[in-house]
C-alpha cells in the first residue's frame, strides 16, 4: 500500500477515534475530529468518507460544512460559550506566563469570530 495513502488512512481512523471520545468527554469536541476523519478518508479510502457523511447522526453536519461552510446555531452557540470558559480560565486561573496566556486568548478570540462569522443554514435556491 502507498505510504501516503496509509498515514492518510492512519489519520483518518486516528481522528474518528478522537471524534469518538470527544462524544464522552465534553472538553474534547467531536465535529472538528470527523471533519478530519472525512478529509483524510476522502485522500485514502473515498468509501470510507462517504460512510461518515452518510452517518444518520454526524452526516448532516459533515455535510452542511463541507457543502456550504455552514455551522448551525447550537453548535456556534456551544463552541462560543466552551472557548470564553477557557479564556476566562487562561486568563486568570492559569498558571500559564501572561504572554502566553494572553495568546490563547488571541487565538480563542479569532477562532470565535470565525466560526461566528459562517452560515448558521445552507443558502436557499
Amino acid at each position: 500500500m502507498n505510504p501516503v495513502r496509509l498515514f492518510y488512512l492512519g489519520l483518518g481512523w486516528l481522528s474518528v477515534a478522537l471524534g469518538v471520545v470527544g462524544i464522552i468527554l465534553p472538553i474534547l469536541p467531536t465535529t472538528p475530529f470527523l471533519l478530519v476523519a472525512v478529509w483524510a478518508f476522502s485522500k485514502s479510502s473515498p468509501e470510507l468518507a462517504e460512510k461518515l457523511r452518510n452517518h444518520p447522526k454526524a452526516g448532516p453536519y459533515i455535510r452542511a460544512w463541507q457543502d456550504h461552510g455552514v455551522i448551525p446555531p447550537m453548535g456556534k452557540a456551544l463552541a462560543v460559550t466552551m472557548m470564553s470558559v477557557m479564556g476566562i480560565y487562561f486568563a486568570g486561573f492559569s498558571i500559564l506566563p501572561g504572554w502566553a496566556a494572553l495568546l490563547v486568548c488571541v487565538v480563542l478570540v479569532a477562532v470565535g469570530v470565525y466560526i461566528l462569522s459562517r452560515p448558521s443554514k445552507p443558502p436557499t435556491i
